[in-house]
C-alpha cells in the first residue's frame, strides 16, 4: 500500500523534519539571493567598467580643448575622431559604427566589434577644439572574458548556495540533536519511573521545565483516579456482596423452611435485601454516568413546588416534615431529575436520624437559591463533616448499616449539584441536629 506524502511525513521524526525544513529555507533563500545575485553581476561589471573609461575620458577631453594630443593610457584606449567617426589623431579607422557614434555623441555607451571578434566598451564627449571645431573624444576597453566571468560568477555563487544550505542543515541536525537530548533523557526516565515516581525537573526554567511539571501534575491525578477508582471498585464489591449473600442465605431458608409463616417472612426480608440492592446499584450508576461526564441540560427549576412533592413522597412512619419558604417562587439552573435526587436523599438522610422533625426551607437571592435541611438528630460531628460526601463513607458504620445506608447518599447529592456550579455545606441545625444547605445558581423567569 503506497503511503501518500503526508503520512510519510508525519512518519519521520522531529528532527528530520525540522532539519529539512531549515535546510529547505536556506536553500531556497540562497538560491534566489545567487539567481538575483547573477542577474546584477553582469551589470556591475559593465558600471565598473564604465566608470574607468569615464575616468580616462576626463584628462583626454581636457587636453583637446587646451589644444594638445591626449596622453595615452594603460587601461584604456582613448581616440579623437569628428563627428562623423573619423579619426583626427591619426590612427587607424575604428570600428564604430553610425548608431554607436550617435550613441557617443549623445553621451551614452556603445559597443563594437573587432576585426579579432573582440567585444568592445566606448565611452565618449564632444568637445571643442581652440578653432572651434567640435572633436568626439572617445576612451574604449576590450570586454575580454566578460561573459564567462558573469556565467563563472553565477554558476560559483549558486554552488556556495548549496554548500551553505548543506552546512545549515548540519549545523540544525546536531543543533536540534542537542536541544532534544534532555528530551530522550526524559523519555527513559519515564519508562523507569516506579509507582508513584515522579519526573526530575530541570532547574533551567525553559519549556522542558514546564513540560516535566505537567507530566508530574498528570501522573499525580492519574494515580489519584486510579486510587479513586480501586477504593470504590472495592467499596462497590463489598457493599455488594452484603444484600447477595444476605438474599442467598434468606432464600435458602425459605426454600427449606417448611413453615409457610416463616418462608413469608423470609421472603419478606428478601424483598427488603433485593429493595437495598436495587438502590445501591440505582446509586452506583447514578455516579458512573457522572463520572462519565454525561450532563444533560439545565433548565429552570421551580424548588418551592419541588420541596413539598418530596416531603409528600416521604413513605409513613417518617418524622414529622415541613417545608419552610420565605419566598413564593425560587428557581435554580438543573433539571427536575436532580433537584428530585437531591431532596430525596437529603430527606432520606434526616429520617434515618431524625427524632421528630425535619425543616426544609427554602431561601433565594439575587444569584443564588438555597435550600436547607435541618433535623433534630444526633449532628454530624465537626470532624466527619468534610467527608461526609465522600463515596461510601458512614459516620456511624453500624447505624448506617441498621438503617439500610450504604454512603452512596450524600456522595451523589453533592455529584449533582457540583456539575451545576453549586455546593453542598454541612453544619449544626438550631434544633441540635444536622444541616444541609444545597446551594444551586439561581435563574430569572
Amino acid at each position: 500500500m503506497t503511503r501518500s506524502p503526508r503520512q510519510w511525513w508525519r512518519g519521520r521524526s522531529l528532527r528530520f523534519r525540522i532539519t529539512l525544513i531549515a535546510a529547505t529555507i536556506t536553500l531556497g533563500f540562497l538560491v534566489g539571493l545567487a539567481l538575483l545575485a547573477g542577474k546584477l553581476l553582469g551589470p556591475l561589471l559593465v558600471d565598473s567598467v564604465d566608470e574607468e573609461l569615464d575616468a580616462a575620458l576626463a584628462p583626454a577631453t581636457a587636453a583637446i580643448s587646451a589644444g594638445a594630443q591626449p596622453a595615452e593610457i594603460a587601461s584604456a584606449l582613448v581616440r579623437v575622431v569628428d563627428t562623423a567617426g573619423t579619426p583626427l589623431d591619426g590612427g587607424p579607422p575604428t570600428d564604430l559604427g553610425e548608431d554607436a557614434v550617435r550613441n557617443l555623441k549623445s553621451g551614452l555607451p556603445a559597443h563594437s566589434e573587432s576585426a579579432e571578434g573582440v567585444s568592445w566598451r566606448w565611452r565618449g564627449e564632444v568637445v571643442p577644439a581652440p578653432d572651434g571645431a567640435p572633436r568626439l573624444v572617445i576612451a574604449g576597453t576590450p570586454l575580454v572574458g566578460f561573459t564567462t566571468a558573469v556565467v563563472d560568477g553565477s554558476r560559483w555563487l549558486l554552488l556556495v548556495a548549496l554548500v551553505s544550505a548543506l552546512a545549515a542543515g548540519l549545523a540544525t541536525w546536531f543543533g536540534v540533536g542537542s536541544a532534544l537530548r534532555p528530551v530522550g533523557r526524559m523519555r527513559r526516565s519515564v519508562r523507569g519511573l516506579p509507582q508513584g515516581g515522579r519526573l526530575p525537573v530541570p532547574e533551567a526554567r525553559d519549556e522542558l521545565r514546564a513540560l516535566a511539571v505537567d507530566f508530574n501534575g498528570l501522573l499525580a491525578r492519574h494515580e489519584e483516579v486510579s486510587e479513586r477508582l480501586r477504593r470504590f471498585t472495592g467499596d462497590a464489591a463489598h457493599e455488594l456482596r452484603s444484600p447477595v449473600a444476605s438474599i442467598r442465605v434468606q432464600a435458602e431458608v425459605a426454600v427449606a423452611a417448611p413453615d409457610p409463616e416463616l418462608a413469608q417472612e423470609t421472603l419478606a426480608d428478601i424483598l427488603e435485601e433485593s429493595e437495598r440492592l436495587s438502590a445501591l446499584l440505582d446509586g452506583l450508576l447514578a455516579l458512573a454516568r457522572a463520572d462519565a461526564g454525561e450532563l444533560p441540560p439545565a433548565e429552570p427549576v421551580e424548588l418551592i413546588s419541588e420541596a413539598h412533592a418530596a416531603v409528600a413522597r416521604l413513605p409513613q412512619g417518617s418524622p414529622d416534615a415541613r417545608v419552610s419558604g420565605v419566598v413564593p417562587r425560587a428557581w435554580a439552573r438543573a433539571t427536575h431529575a436532580e433537584v428530585e435526587l437531591v431532596l430525596n436523599n437529603l430527606l432520606r438522610n434526616a429520617c434515618r436520624y431524625a427524632e421528630g422533625q425535619i425543616v426544609l426551607s427554602v431561601l433565594a437571592s439575587r444569584s443564588t437559591v438555597r435550600v436547607v435541611v435541618d433535623d433534630d438528630g444526633p449532628g454530624i460531628p465537626p470532624e466527619h463533616r468534610d467527608r461526609v460526601f465522600d463515596r461510601f463513607y458512614r459516620v456511624g458504620d453500624d447505624r448506617a448499616r441498621s438503617s439500610g445506608g450504604a454512603g452512596l447518599g450524600l456522595a451523589m447529592v453533592a455529584e449533582a449539584v457540583r456539575r451545576r456550579g453549586g455546593r453542598v455545606v454541612v453544619g449544626e441545625s438550631p434544633e441540635g441536629g444536622a444541616r444541609f444547605q444545597v446551594i444551586w445558581p439561581a435563574v430569572r423567569v
